[in-house]
């Protein structure tokens, strides 16, 4: 690179995509490129996408106009699960020169120096999934209070909805050796916890070299990193960010009851309360099972955390069966909801499926669950009203205040005081505003 150069970045989706996007802005930085915020004019921007719903996909799009809206000249990359697949899609959009599939997004530096020889449609560099084969440690620093620690990627299963196999592979997992490595580099740098990141968390342990045609070994278990993980100084708090209820083993529960760094704070895909429509999408479980596992996180930490990822409209979804889940989530002593509005994703099995829900049915069930949602979380943080809990704050997007979580996850505010960034406080639980509480 002959001059110096400005980057930005914008990252859609999971906390995967955030570790990852951090460490491809530190290659940028090895590299010589300066970083500025995504609102700034920048001679290269990165986009990396999510595809979870045709929403994520419309956020892409947007992106990109807003890029060239502000900065007409720049170099505009995508890359993320969008990018693989539909990367001749993305490569269409006017502006975006340069697509980059699940196998080739970490050697994207090599591509930088030719960007300058585009002209018209954006080049494409994105392979079959199959040759993301490998597993690319990553972890984010500098965006947030906390680092978002990625050790597992892709996914064995095959829900018939969801398309991130097809975008990230099969399951593959770091090593707990260099997980533990990344974890003390992370402790140096003065960050004080870290979120466990991943596809499908709890598959964590499946390697990535394959003897003579088998599958490739199990090196450890999810139970089996944690536990190492537990006993590293330095980070004071270790969260779960997501785990598969199937994969969320009792001998797991009552371990984090009983650590001395892991947060009680879990978040569990749900998906739907009916089993007719848990089979539909072929998830590994059924609601009994699911309630079970709220009831021992509950029985072991009353105080705990518990986040529901749910999915509504889904093909063959009636009333019925929506009442179901709704019945189903009003009865379980879970916190909060993140509710998603089926949207077709193209080459899974869903799409194929008869009795499909009207697109004006579907945002009514989403509503529906996100009051339930609403109530569910001030019901959780009434309990803990007048107690005191350890709070590690952070600089608020309000201008003059702080924000921080709870131990148990709780979202609390109070004016900036420079002494308690970053710091973990004490803090008395005094009263609710709109979904925060604010000291008494």
């Amino acid at each position: 690179m002959s001059t110096p150069q400005t980057v930005a970045f914008h990252t859609l989706g999971c906390k995967l995509n955030f570790s990852e996007t951090s460490l491809i802005r530190r290659k940028f930085e090895d590299y010589g490129f300066s970083t500025v915020e995504f609102s700034d004019i920048a001679d290269v921007y990165v986009l990396n996408t999510c595809s979870v719903t045709d929403f994520a996909d419309r956020k892409c799009r947007s992106a990109v106009r807003k890029v060239l809206r502000q900065s007409p000249e720049a170099k505009v990359v995508v890359i993320g699960c969008y990018a693989q697949l539909k990367p001749e899609e993305i490569a269409a959009i006017p502006g975006v020169d340069l697509v980059l599939g699940a196998a080739e997004k970490f050697n994207i530096l090599n591509y930088i120096d030719t960007l300058s020889q585009q002209v018209g449609k954006g080049m494409v560099q994105a392979g079959k999934v199959e040759q993301a084969n490998t597993f690319e440690e990553a972890f984010s620093y500098g965006d947030r209070t906390r680092s978002f620690l990625k050790v597992q990627d892709g996914c064995n299963y095959k829900c018939s909805f969801c398309t991130i196999p097809q975008a990230r592979g099969n399951s593959r997992s770091d090593t707990v050796k260099n997980v533990i490595k990344n974890a003390k580099k992370i402790a140096q740098l003065g960050v004080k916890e870290i979120v466990l990141t991943g596809v499908n968390l709890g598959d964590f342990g499946n390697g990535t070299e394959v003897i003579e045609g088998t599958k490739p070994k199990k090196e450890a278990l999810f139970i089996d990193l944690i536990k190492e993980l537990d006993q590293i100084e330095g980070i004071d708090r270790f969260r779960i960010s997501s785990i598969e209820p199937n994969l969320l083993t009792a001998e797991i529960i009552e371990f984090v009851a009983h650590s001395k760094r892991f947060m009680p704070h879990f978040h569990a895909p749900l998906q739907s309360g009916s089993n007719k429509i848990l089979k539909a999408m072929r998830r590994r479980y059924q609601r009994e099972l699911y309630a079970e596992r709220v009831l021992k996180i509950k029985e072991v930490m009353p105080h705990a955390c518990i986040g529901v990822d749910v999915i509504v409209g889904f093909p063959g979804e009636t009333d019925e069966d929506f009442k179901e889940t709704f019945d189903f989530i009003s009865d379980l002593d879970v916190s909060y909801l993140h509710v998603f509005t089926y949207s077709e994703r193209a080459n899974t099995p869903a799409t194929e499926m008869d009795d499909v829900v009207p697109v004006n049915i579907r945002r009514q069930r989403n509503e529906a669950l996100r009051n339930l949602s609403f109530k569910k979380k001030q019901q959780f943080y009434q309990r803990h009203l007048g107690t005191t809990r350890h709070v590690l704050f952070e600089k608020s997007t309000k201008e003059g205040m702080m924000t921080g979580f709870t131990d148990n996850y709780i979202k609390v505010e109070l004016p900036w005081d420079a002494d308690l960034a970053n710091q973990i406080s004490e803090f008395n639980l005094g009263s609710i505003t709109t979904e925060l509480l604010v000291q008494s």
